[in-house]
């Protein structure tokens, strides 16, 4: 018998509401933004005074003095729901912001995406209709999953969402059961990059789109339009959704990009290997930030994650110290300078002829391999996910290894 993954699944859909229920979902983003904007302000304060933190809580406790307040008297006027749930994920955020896995939560801007989160309580979805809290008449969307029976869904969340460009979503968070694919005996060494997005182990090489290379022109066109535009004009209206309409096109077409990329090695192989690739610091060169930022590589690492999680892979995440480039697949010699505009190198030990790109994903295979099995530890690898367990192995850096130390000789790898 096979063991089926429960995951927390989002099927995204354009949403079609009336004037009304714009005016009303209007007011619900106003009333989030103000809630958490404030909050948020408090929270600074606090700490600036007593360098004291804010539990959640207390921001309830707030938000329930808020409604009393004459001047916030808005607030009773929308679903109580989304006001909660701002809060929630504001003390999330500060969570992950001192656990370091993102930056500091900023304020909220009406010129940016507006949602808000709907819980079991201040939504229905009966027969496929879906009705929200503090309105009368049913939200209209548009369901593109035919295999997927809409009226025996049972969302956990919905998330109504505006984008710059005009467009409405909702969001329906289901947690799904999901079971493991076949297993097929093949595992991958992955190196990205920007020349090429990925150079698998076997020899494959995936080209980068370069979505945004694609569309500058259109996209700078648009934008000095708008710089010449006066502030507050319905012109400026105009381009600027156009603006917003352009990044939204750049933005889908690398995701579906990154998706089908990410299934199609999911579903070819058992265990993934990849880099901790430090996208932070590489987006800070002002030469390098735009190519590295159109590639899209923390994306494309959280959807493997969870569809490794989710259809019973292994993903193997090896440090970011690890010598991959300079080190010989064939002989394990570990060059002591490699530039980055080599693309070929012959070992001076064995004479081996390498390619860069193709050199680098075996050996990150190897390594993967190796961590996995337990042969290296913590020297070379990181977030091991093995399939049916949440348990994460953190990365640790170490100096490289000499020569002949690192990696295990490739015999047969595809």
């Amino acid at each position: 018998m096979c063991d089926y993954v429960y995951v927390r699944t989002a099927y995204r859909c354009r949403a079609y509401p009336d004037e009304q229920q714009q005016a009303a979902l209007g007011r619900t983003f106003g009333c989030v933004r103000v809630v958490w904007n404030r909050t948020l302000a408090e929270r600074q304060a606090r700490w600036h005074a007593e360098h004291a933190g804010t539990s959640y809580a207390e921001t309830d406790r707030a938000l329930t003095a808020m409604k009393k307040d004459p001047r916030l008297a808005f607030l009773n006027q929308v679903s109580s729901v989304p006001l909660q749930q701002a809060l929630r994920h504001q003390h999330a955020a500060f969570g992950a912001f001192f656990a370091r896995r993102a930056r500091y939560p900023r304020f909220k801007s009406r010129a940016g995406r507006q949602c808000a989160h709907y819980t079991r309580s201040a939504f229905s979805l009966r027969g496929g209709v879906l009705r929200l809290a503090k309105m009368v008449a049913p939200l209209r969307f548009t369901w593109t999953w035919p295999s997927i029976d809409l009226t025996a869904l049972d969302p956990a969340m919905v998330i109504v969402a505006r984008e710059p460009d005009g467009r409405w979503y909702v969001t329906f968070t289901v947690d799904a059961a999901s079971e493991p694919l076949p297993e097929t005996g093949r595992a991958v060494g992955v190196d990205l990059g920007v020349r090429d997005f990925a150079v698998t182990s076997a020899g494959g090489r995936i080209p980068n789109p370069r979505h945004l290379e694609r569309r500058a022109r259109n996209l700078a066109r648009y934008q000095r339009r708008l710089a010449r535009c006066q502030n507050g004009s319905r012109n400026r209206a105009k381009a600027k959704a156009k603006v917003a309409r352009a990044h939204r096109k750049v933005r889908d077409a690398r995701r579906d990009f990154l998706h089908k990329t990410s299934t199609r090695l999911v579903r070819e192989h058992d265990i993934i290997v990849i880099e901790d690739l430090n996208v932070a610091g590489m987006v800070r060169n002002r030469r390098l930030a735009r190519a590295v930022a159109d590639c899209g590589w923390s994306e494309f690492r959280r959807q493997l994650e969870y569809k490794c999680r989710l259809y019973g892979r292994d993903l193997v995440v090896i440090d970011r110290w690890f010598p991959s480039s300079k080190t010989c697949s064939a002989c394990g010699h570990v060059l002591a300078q490699l530039s980055l505009s080599t693309r070929h190198w012959t070992c001076p030990a064995c004479r081996a002829r390498h390619d860069r790109d193709l050199n680098a994903a075996k050996n990150i295979l190897a390594a993967g391999r190796a961590v996995a099995r337990g042969f290296l530890g913590d020297a070379c690898g990181g977030d091991v996910r093995h399939a049916g367990s949440s348990r994460v192995q953190s990365p640790a850096n170490q100096e490289p290894q000499p020569a002949r130390t690192g990696i295990p000789a490739l015999q047969g790898v595809e």
